[in-house]
């Protein structure tokens, strides 16, 4: 009788804990990415008793509860800042520890910058991933501490390639006055200072045939004149352009001291996109209908921002838009077995099975998606619910010990 004592006191002991469990989770009902935890009860050895053949089995009461996380998906929200981020399927952030550097994993995407340019969390917990170096972004290698280029300028990038398309009419005649065009089109040298490249058309006698000059200004070059580029372009019956073709060079303008000290220009001018000319010759007025080419000026950092993928992308005063970094994603086998450890981290623990790093949306990792937040797990109904019944549970084994407690007494009295 009196093993009922310890009985209702395991019992009082375990919904104490899962009342506890519950209470943590409603205290982080808006912890963004937070997982509510459930309690598993299991009973004690039961004791048989008469004969041993197990037909009397008298239990010892509930063992201590064992908390599960579910890592079940969180409703996913916009949100206004540029650097939250969530996880859309299975996976985690990989962070370290600021002091001691400790490898740890979250959900919890509230991103932003501290005075050092790292990505941490909101939390100060220093974001891994890979940064852009030289141009290139290699997710092949180990990942480091994310580097936002908060302030920064970005160097120029001299021009190697201009292309136009462009219509020339095929009604001109070779004059007099001759049937001319022009067109021009900005470039910029290695300090990141304009130019503008001028290509002129000159209508020949010959049927379908035109000729070009290509220049800059001779105020552009140390000693003038400025060279040109000069060549014919031919156009068959169906206003196509046969000549030159895909397999010849293009022309190229090679420009030596240029006024300003900036490096040497070498300027290829594309005739084709792909294996289609970018020139026709039809009945219609000469004009262009779009130019390109590859360099850009020297510019300001506008704002970074957190793309969907884990991309960080920067967008500069010039118009770029450049990649400077992107989010490691680590995924494991058996999340649950992850201990939390606070500030919506988590560390592996040793039935946790090693976690694969890598870029998002591959190898079963899920997606990030930028500009949004993943909220809590936590129901709130279900979580009162919860708490009814463990408070009746826990009411339930108090009348035990109190009902012992009577039972004893009677016992006591009977000496009397």
């Amino acid at each position: 009788m009196f093993t009922s004592f310890s009985t209702a006191l395991s019992a009082l002991g375990a919904h104490t804990t899962a009342v506890d469990v519950v209470g943590n989770n409603l205290a982080n009902l808006n912890t963004p990415g937070y997982k509510s935890s459930v309690v598993a009860f299991s009973d004690l050895v039961t004791q048989s008793l008469g004969a041993g053949l197990g037909t009397t089995q008298v239990g010892f009461g509930v063992a201590r509860p064992v908390t599960i996380r579910q890592f079940s998906q969180g409703a996913i929200q916009a949100s206004s800042g540029p650097l939250d981020v969530a996880i859309q399927g299975d996976g985690f952030l990989v962070v370290r520890e600021p002091v001691s550097g400790s490898q740890l994993y979250t959900r919890g995407g509230n991103l932003q910058v501290n005075k050092q340019g790292q990505l941490v969390t909101a939390t100060g917990f220093r974001v891994q991933g890979w940064n852009e170096v030289n141009g290139v972004l290699d997710v092949t290698q180990p990942p480091t501490d994310v580097l936002v280029p908060v302030g920064s300028l970005r160097a120029p990038v001299a021009t190697t390639r201009i292309a136009a398309e462009l219509n020339l009419d095929a009604s001109a005649t070779d004059g007099p006055p001759p049937g001319t065009f022009s067109t021009s089109i900005e470039i910029f040298d290695s300090l990141g200072q304009s130019h503008v490249v001028s290509v002129r058309f000159e209508k020949t006698a010959n049927p379908g045939e035109w000729g070009y000059t290509m220049t800059l200004p001779d105020a552009d070059v140390a000693t003038p004149p400025a060279p040109t580029v000069t060549g014919l372009i031919e156009f068959d019956t169906d206003g196509r352009m046969v000549s030159p073709v895909l397999t010849d060079d293009p022309p190229v303008l090679e420009v030596e001291e240029l006024a300003n000290g900036a490096t040497d220009l070498t300027i290829r001018w594309d005739l084709f996109s792909g294996p289609t000319p970018l020139l026709t010759q039809y009945s219609q007025p000469s004009a262009v209908a779009s130019n390109e080419q590859d360099g850009f000026p020297a510019a300001q950092l506008i704002r970074v921002g957190i793309g969907d993928g884990g991309r960080i992308l920067a967008q500069y005063s010039n118009g770029q838009q450049v990649a400077v970094g992107q989010l490691a994603m680590a995924s494991v086998r058996n999340p649950e077995s992850m201990i939390a450890v606070g500030n919506n981290n988590y560390q592996l623990s040793a039935r946790s099975a090693l976690p694969a790093i890598g870029v998002p949306g591959t190898g079963g990792r899920g997606q990030i998606l930028g500009g949004s937040v993943e909220f809590s797990t936590v129901d709130i109904a279900r979580e009162f619910t919860n708490l009814i019944v463990l408070q009746r549970g826990y009411q339930a084994n108090a009348r035990v010990v109190s009902t012992v407690d009577e039972i004893s007494q009677e016992t006591i009295n009977l000496k009397r």
